[in-house]
């Protein structure tokens, strides 16, 4: 029997015969089951599923997306499981509740404001564990209305027993959340190889920030060094700071330059150039984790993240890791609520009211008149990483800005939002770079060997399967553009085929 699982923006859970298309009758309510059940008074908008669940030893487990930045109190971030066959809840994980597994009666709801899972979960049946990224406690920019219990999971990955929705662990890469460095990307299961050849079940988590955690996926222990490093202090005095944040300092981050410098100032044009030098000596910046103010801050990385959804890929047979960054900064400000409303929401698609709270937010990408990043190019890279020297084995600039550069000039090395997939034949496709192009390369060198133009910007996640009727592999991305990349919008399926092994 085949069935898919899938989640829907309208906040269902359905599931769907895979050879004929039609619900299973037998599972919730005519083949669905509504999420927005035990949520409480939820707007259009507000809550809505934007992953598929994580199916593991007879359980569908889903998380949900929750407007981020928008006000306090927004919709639970509750995690479920329900029987993969019948569609019945068998449990909840609420994150924000002091007790983390309770069931809501009748006319009760889960707690409100709780940080959710809104990207992909991965999930090992042998171990019976579902691996959780977490966001955080809405909104993002301030803290100070935050519990305890909103604090403890906030951009953690968190392994629940897939059976019982129980905590087994959790590693949590910031504390105290101010610059939404939330968790996007999914969690990455792979054998990691130890000193004398041994190999130990783990999990790569990436992250906004840019740092890569190796932990051991039984006990969430790190397999390599995580240091707590003191960060600055913050002038909002309602608001609280953590003294230090995680930072690993084991296991190599693709991006290059941790901390921006005024002569890392680019322009196109000389006056581009002076515009982004002088925005850098106007804004407070003490490097990664600069919390925001009422002053104009830098964020290094933005909440763009050097990596994001799509998250990363294991390829060599398992030796090396592969992973698409971006480069790009922010300038945040907060705002105070009455100073938000006399001057009306900015035209800025980031935005965040953050209603319910003492200020207002205005995140704006660090670029210049021309609509160019203020930080020198490369603004994204392709990496290769050797698991077991734990070293780069090579990094280039991935995609160049040829449809989005003043005079369409080709500068190489451009942000991206989606994930890659290796095969065994020593290939590496990827889509999620601003210039629309899907492009192969080669694995061992980092050398691209081909490259497509799609109709729409592909920022997806492509597969690769060989088919049972012609023994061919394939490659398919889906093509659709994305907002935030400002790519072009379409609504295409694209599939390649590689080229028979006699050819």
């Amino acid at each position: 029997m085949y069935n898919l699982r899938l989640g829907t923006l309208d906040s269902r859970l359905i599931a769907l015969d895979a050879m004929t298309g039609k619900p299973c009758e037998d599972f919730g309510e005519n083949g669905q089951v509504r999420l927005r059940d035990g949520l409480g008074v939820t707007s259009n908008g507000h809550y809505m599923v934007s992953s598929p669940p994580a199916i593991a030893n007879g359980v569908a487990v889903i998380g949900g997306f929750v407007l981020d930045g928008y006000q306090t109190g927004m919709p639970s971030g509750v995690v479920r499981g329900y029987d993969v066959v019948s569609g019945e809840r068998l449990w909840s994980w609420d994150s924000g509740a002091v007790d983390e597994n309770w069931q809501p009666e009748p006319g009760e709801h889960y707690s409100r404001g709780s940080p959710n899972s809104w990207t992909v979960m991965s999930a090992d049946p042998e171990l019976g564990l579902v691996y959780v990224p977490m966001g955080n406690a809405t909104p993002d920019y301030v803290g100070m209305h935050r519990t305890p219990e909103h604090d403890r999971y906030s951009s953690s990955v968190v392994a629940l027993d897939s059976r019982t929705g129980k905590r087994r662990w959790h590693f949590r890469t910031v504390h105290h959340d101010l610059w939404d460095y939330d968790i996007g990307s999914q969690p990455v299961l792979f054998d990691m190889p130890m000193p004398g050849g041994s190999k130990i079940p783990a999990l790569a988590q990436p992250t906004k920030q840019g740092d890569i955690y190796i932990l051991d996926r039984r006990t969430g222990k790190p397999l390599t060094e995580v240091i707590e490093r003191p960060v600055p202090k913050g002038n909002i005095p309602e608001e609280r700071y953590s003294p230090t944040q995680p930072v690993s300092a084991g296991f190599p981050s693709p991006l290059q330059q941790e901390t921006l410098r005024e002569k890392d100032m680019w322009g196109m044009t000389p006056i581009d150039q002076l515009y982004c030098r002088i925005l850098f000596r106007s804004a407070d910046y003490t490097g990664r984790y600069t919390p925001p103010s009422t002053k104009r801050t830098i964020q290094y990385p933005s909440n763009l993240g050097v990596m994001d959804w799509g998250s990363a890929t294991i390829g060599d047979g398992g030796k090396t890791l592969f992973v698409n960054s971006s480069e790009v900064a922010l300038v945040v400000q907060l705002l105070s609520q009455a100073d938000a409303k006399k001057q009306g929401r900015p035209n800025n698609v980031f935005f965040s009211p953050q209603i319910g709270t003492p200020y207002a937010a205005n995140p704006e990408v660090m670029e210049s008149p021309l609509g160019v990043p203020c930080n020198a190019p490369p603004w994204g890279r392709l990496t290769a990483i050797d698991l077991a020297s734990r070293t780069i084995k090579w990094q280039h600039p991935l995609g160049t800005s040829r449809d989005k550069a003043p005079l369409g000039i080709a500068v190489p090395g451009v942000p991206s939002i989606a994930g890659s997939v290796a095969t065994a034949g020593g290939l590496l496709f990827i889509g999620a770079t601003v210039d629309d192009y899907f492009r192969a390369f080669d694995t061992e060198s980092g050398e691209e060997l081909w490259r497509f133009r799609l109709p729409a910007g592909g920022q997806a996640g492509p597969i690769s399967y060989v088919s049972d009727k012609t023994g061919r592999q394939y490659v398919i991305i889906s093509a659709g553009g994305h907002h935030l990349m400002r790519t072009k919008k379409g609504d295409h399926v694209m599939a390649f085929a590689l080229p028979r092994p006699e050819d």
